[in-house]
């Protein structure tokens, strides 16, 4: 099992900035037996060039005929891989030298279908922040953790190729922005999950992801994914109430800082004002403190923002 083929899953468009860095981390592993699967999504920046460049023939390199979603194109990718176990990276993230070989072995249990690590997320000007600080939210059976909470990283992930090929569908064609979300949570519903309390890997923080640019997705794509899991598992409402409210409320807050970043505090003093004492504390510190300091505040709360957002980046 420790010596078993990972296919890596590159998904890119337009990525010529970081690609080579993240290829870097990978050629670097001291596990040896890994495929990259790079699937370039219509780049048109000279990532191919690059991936090309490195003249390496584990990886392996596919130019997609159309442009097509992000769920759609991990699919796409997957079919050609070859591994017993699927790991990913984006090309704009990075691994350290020891994650397949601290991972892998996990993979021992057959009952595990999951493995994932600590992070670090971090942005140009070089803040960083270890996400779980070595106290993993979950290990084992997860759906429900990681339904009312969702903690993965995706750079962090390596599947069973199994716990994968049993999901109808794998990376749901629909998302772009919860698409991992909603295909680990249910492969954390069948299978056991496990995790590597220190860092691995690091996730890179910018304005250009998906999670700032469309933030209006997350809340969007959620609804779907919790309508299609009334069909999937019973009683899904009841079972799991507390999780669904916990999961709304995330997505609440969430879009609350996202407006406060952009010059609107309202959506975030009446998210906090529902909370008791303590959220009215909250909503009033926010109500009194500078809207063009807002990231400032986050970013002294510890959270890891992109460069370019706000005056105090």
């Amino acid at each position: 099992m420790n010596d078993a083929l990972v296919s890596v899953i590159m998904n890119g468009r337009n990525v010529a900035d970081y690609v080579a860095s993240a290829i870097e981390s990978v050629l670097s592993q001291t596990y040896r037996n890994w495929e990259i699967v790079f699937w370039d999504n219509q780049s048109e920046d000279g990532t191919a060039d690059i991936v090309h460049s490195f003249g390496e023939p584990r990886i392996r390199y596919f130019l997609a005929e159309t442009f097509t979603p992000l769920g759609q194109a991990r699919n796409l990718a997957i079919e050609q891989s070859k591994g017993a176990f699927i790991a990913f990276l984006d090309c704009d993230d990075l691994w350290f030298p020891d994650k397949l070989a601290s991972q892998i072995p996990f993979f021992d249990d057959a009952k595990v279908g999951l493995v994932f690590s600590d992070t670090i997320f971090f942005n140009e000007l070089g803040h960083e922040r270890v996400v779980y600080n070595g106290a993993l939210p979950c290990e084992g059976e997860c759906f429900r953790t990681l339904l009312g909470r969702y903690f993965l990283s995706m750079e962090t992930v390596v599947v069973r190729r199994e716990a994968i090929e049993k999901q109808s569908p794998w990376f749901d064609p629909r998302f772009n922005m919860i698409e991992e979300a909603d295909l680990f949570r249910r492969i954390s519903h069948d299978w056991k999950v496990a995790g590597v309390p220190r860092p691995l890997a690091k996730w890179r923080v910018h304005a250009s992801s998906w999670t700032f640019k469309y933030p209006h997705l997350l809340r969007q794509e959620t609804k779907m994914m919790l309508n299609d899991y009334r069909e999937r598992y019973a009683n899904f409402d009841r079972e799991f109430g507390d999780e669904i409210a916990q999961l709304l409320d995330s997505i609440d807050l969430e879009e609350a800082k996202n407006a406060w970043i952009r010059g609107r505090k309202g959506p975030l003093v009446r998210h906090f004002a529902k909370g008791g004492v303590s959220g009215l504390i909250k909503a009033g510190l926010v109500a009194c403190w500078p809207t063009s300091l807002a990231t400032l505040a986050l970013r002294l709360r510890g959270e890891v923002l992109p460069a370019t957002l706000g005056k105090h980046g």
